[in-house]
């Protein structure tokens, strides 16, 4: 889990950062099902853990994939989902650790959750959130 805390305004203001370096990621993606359909599993697995050899023969495409995932990640910004582009922000509503969530092809960050609720769990923002 991510260390750093994010207020809403803080979030936002990394969003257009994030959108870029998912595209990125989203587009790699696609280059990867679209040459290799079979390896894409494995590939998924090996972006938040530091490659495989099995990477070798798809190598510019998972570079641009983790270079996105890694980018992310160094802001301090959790990757749950490199299928469907979820990422999450580590931030507070009403004192207690939630997520902020956004997921590529949103436009804003418009929903939070709770820790353990993940994606299916997404509440609207809302004044509590700070």
């Amino acid at each position: 889990m991510s260390n750093r805390y994010f207020t809403l305004a803080e979030a936002r203001a990394l969003l257009p950062r994030v959108k870029q370096l998912m595209q990125v990621v989203q587009e790699a993606r696609q280059e990867i099902l679209r040459l290799r359909p079979e390896v894409w599993p494995m590939l998924r697995k090996a972006s938040l853990n530091g490659g495989s050899r099995e990477a070798g023969e798809l190598l510019l495409y998972f570079q641009r994939l983790e270079n996105g995932v890694k980018g992310i990640m160094n802001m301090g910004i959790v990757v749950k989902d490199v299928d469907e582009g979820i990422i999450d922000f580590l931030g507070k509503r009403n004192d207690q650790d939630v997520y902020l969530c956004w997921q590529h092809g949103e436009d804003d960050i418009r929903f939070w959750h709770d820790l353990n609720a993940g994606f299916a769990g997404r509440q609207p923002i809302d004044t509590h959130v700070s």
